[in-house]
């Protein structure tokens, strides 16, 4: 931990407690609004997280706050307490989340149900043993499910950090549907953690519109950036020199490719981010004075995210940080709100492609492995940026690890389409880019076997005859 963290950490031990102090009652609901900013007459009872999780009972939907924030020791208590209790058919549903996902074992079969809007590793197992659940949503879409009920929220588990001197804590990392979370839950808990970096934008929330708080001072789970392979800078190097222009506003998903595609920008000027995540690739260019922000039309001069994953130096950088923005993000995968910007380059990766251009990013087969996340919303809205300069751009190694064509004749059986044949513009692997907007199915198939690994696409000129009934051909 850095020296900085380290202080902050020490001092929040005394600051939490210095701010104890008795709940007087219920949440209430308001007859105007569930907006959780403006301060309230009352205050939170500040207690254990047993106790605080004690509310939960069976057959409640409980949402878990994501990524970097999950509520580590909050969720180890709910466990507990399920267990403790003999709690039954309790619905834990999140984004992905950090930890080991202790009510996702299969020891607490029957006590909880995960139910995942978007899966992480921790939960992989878990949806394709059958023992949780996994919703095909759009990343922007997921606030809606809490607005309008089709998910009730009976408590929200989240981490925040510490009140400021006004009472007004922030949702740091992951604003993301959390904040839509905390609007709609009928019973808020609170892990109050001093190494949660307070962000600017939408996760601003008084203390008063929480029930329960609780001291979590812990560090934050970080992603330290994987050792990149010579086919994932290839690939970055591709993009950042053929398809990423000076001024270009940038969205990136997440994984090898996208850092290998920052870490390939350090020539580029006044780039700007509007990305529904962004990891440590970003301090590395804005300290580079690659990123300004300065053509944006959205929060023009600011970086606008809806939440981080990494390590502490992208915690610290956005600290108290006003050069970035977290918000809802309903607003940041808006697919207009996204077109308003210049040269949108959105920038994400896939698992499989066939050879009309159909994509698969959130499962291997029938096996479950991520989700639909904001891959579509960004694809769309880089499409139709409203100066036409816009960039769709979908990334892949030509090959598995096995040595097996991501380009295929034929999806996997049960492989899922995130991205449409008719959303797809750009493709790149190792090998090149294809550009398949406008393109009919035998222009396609030929682009696409250009930029197959070589030892395939003899095999793959063949299917392609055999599916199309005619040669591929790029004229």
């Amino acid at each position: 931990m850095a020296p900085r963290t380290k202080l902050l950490c020490s001092l929040g031990r005394r600051f939490i407690g210095n701010l104890r102090s008795p709940g007087n009652g219920i949440r209430t609901y308001y007859s105007y609004s569930h907006e959780p900013f403006h301060p309230l007459k009352r205050a939170p009872v500040w207690t254990s997280a047993a106790e605080a999780v004690s509310v939960i009972k069976s057959g409640d939907v409980v949402f878990v706050h994501g990524a970097a924030a999950t509520p580590l020791k909050l969720v180890k208590a709910m466990t507990e307490h399920g267990k403790s209790s003999q709690l039954k058919d309790v619905t834990v549903c999140h984004i992905h989340t950090e930890g080991p996902a202790l009510y996702a074992q299969p020891d607490c079969e029957g006590i909880f149900r995960a139910n995942s809007f978007f899966i992480g590793s921790n939960c992989r197992k878990t949806v394709n043993e059958g023992r949780g659940d996994f919703v095909p949503i759009f990343l922007s879409e997921i606030p809606i499910l809490f607005h309008r009920e089709i998910i009730r929220i009976d408590v929200a588990l989240v981490q925040v950090s510490p009140p400021d001197k006004h009472g007004f804590c922030s949702l740091g990392t992951s604003v993301d549907c959390a904040r839509a979370a905390v609007q709609n839950a009928k019973y808020i808990i609170g892990q109050v953690n001093p190494c949660m970096p307070r962000t600017f934008g939408d996760g601003i929330i008084h203390k008063s519109h929480f029930d329960a708080m609780v001291d979590g001072i812990e560090n934050l789970p970080e992603h330290k950036p994987k050792e990149r392979s010579e086919v994932d800078n290839q690939i970055g190097q591709l993009i950042a020199d053929n398809l990423v222009v000076n001024g270009a506003t940038l969205q990136m998903g997440i994984g090898n490719i996208p850092d290998a595609v920052l870490a390939s920008l350090k020539g580029h000027k006044d780039l700007g981010i509007h990305s529904e995540m962004f990891s440590d690739g970003v301090v590395d260019l804005v300290e580079a004075g690659c990123i300004t922000n300065a053509h944006k039309t959205f929060q023009p001069g600011k970086i606008v995210g809806s939440f981080i994953v990494g390590t502490r130096r992208l915690f610290d950088f956005v600290d108290n940080n006003p050069f970035v923005t977290m918000c809802d993000v309903s607003f940041v995968n808006n697919i207009p709100i996204i077109a308003e910007n210049p040269k949108v380059t959105a920038i994400n990766s896939c698992i499989e492609v066939d050879l009309t251009g159909q994509v698969v990013s959130d499962s291997i087969g029938t096996r479950m492995y991520s989700g639909v996340g904001g891959q579509v919303d960004f694809i769309r809205g880089a499409a139709v940026c409203r100066d036409g300069l816009g960039k769709p751009i979908l990334a892949m190694p030509s090959v598995t690890s096995r040595g097996e064509s991501k380009i295929v004749p034929f999806l996997k059986q049960g492989g899922g389409v995130v991205t449409t044949r008719a959303h797809v513009h750009y493709l790149v692997t190792e090998w090149g880019i294809a550009y398949l907007f406008g393109k009919n199915l035998r222009q396609r198939a030929a682009a696409l076997i250009q930029i197959a690994h070589p030892d395939h696409r003899e095999f793959l000129e063949k299917a392609a005859f055999e599916r199309l009934k005619c040669m591929p051909s790029l004229d």
